[in-house]
């Protein structure tokens, strides 16, 4: 039975009695596993589902294998980890990112020191541009595995920055949507997020590189095999299979569901602060509230795998 998504319809033909669009939401940080303390580090939850700041831990020492293992645990379990007084370089930013993989570049945002670092530089001259829900690079047939981002310059006011888990807000579809949209595929494409501030010529030189991809509208997490929701505003265009009005509408639906204050955590920055986010798990807003104050930020992003 086809299945109207726009609100009204959606409130009156699909959520069952008692709702899952109003009321309350099944938050399951990780299920199926049983809670451990971390023994390394002291974590304090700032959600119910998502963020955790880590203390007692120095980004800038050397990674035991033991320590690795025990953040990508907290990583998993909590989705975005955010660390206070952070006096690290640039090249200890790259070499705590490289403890999860080989480091990518971006072809469209300025480099910082190195290609593997790149620069967001907002101020009176360049307002913020990245306030919109997004997961980084799924335009790439890999698209990230996470994000170690760090502020350089914090603004007096503003400048958060918003993550959303996207495991939840796949636990809380109405079933008729679950079964919509599992084993459909959505194409992802740059030019959409690319074209409301970057040189059109630099855009044309890179689409032989990076044609429009195809991805799951529903990923299984590598690691802890949980169903996410895998569509962005920023980057996702159609659904695959469906009439461009029928997929418009979904989309749509499937795009408000980050914006639900359950499954979000949102982090105030301060002076050296970081932030290491699952690229694969999540999607987030930076809120730009801040200008003409200068905020300015660099980001390393590790390699990801396939989605499947």
């Amino acid at each position: 039975m086809s299945v109207d998504v726009s609100t009204p319809a959606l409130r009156e033909a699909v959520v069952p009695e008692g709702g899952l669009l109003e009321g309350p939401r099944v938050l399951r940080r990780l299920p199926g596993t049983e809670p451990r303390p971390y023994d390394l580090f002291d974590l304090r939850p700032l959600g119910a589902v998502i963020g955790a700041e880590i203390h007692g831990f120095d980004l800038g020492t050397e990674l035991t294998p033991e320590l690795r293992a025990e953040l990508n645990r907290a990583l998993l379990e909590w989705k975005v980890l955010f660390f206070r007084d952070q006096r690290i370089t640039p090249a200890q930013q790259r070499a705590f990112a490289a403890h999860w993989g080989p480091l990518e570049t971006n072809p469209f945002i300025p480099a910082g020191d190195t290609d593997e670092v790149t620069r967001f530089a907002r101020g009176a001259s360049m307002p913020g541009y990245e306030n919109i829900w997004h997961t980084d690079v799924t335009w790439r047939p890999n698209p990230a595995l996470g994000s170690v981002l760090r502020l350089v310059e914090v603004p007096p006011v503003g400048g958060d920055t918003m993550w959303a888990d996207m495991a939840a807000a796949y636990d809380n579809l109405p079933p008729e949507v679950r079964e919509r949209i599992d084993g459909r595929s959505a194409v992802h494409d740059y030019l959409p997020g690319f074209d409301r501030f970057a040189d059109p010529a630099l855009l044309a030189a890179w689409q032989d590189d990076y044609p429009p991809v195809a991805h799951p509208v529903v990923r299984t997490h590598p690691e802890t095999g949980r169903r996410t929701l895998f569509v962005n505003q920023a980057f996702t265009t159609h659904i695959v299979g469906l009439p461009r009005e029928e997929s418009d509408r979904l989309l749509h639906f499937l795009f408000q569901q980050a914006h639900v204050p359950e499954y979000q955590v949102r982090f105030k920055w301060a002076e050296n602060s970081v932030a290491f986010w699952d690229n694969r798990a999540t999607q987030h807003y930076a809120v730009n509230d801040y200008h003409p104050h200068p905020r300015v930020a660099e980001r390393v992003a590790i390699e990801g795998d396939r989605p499947f």
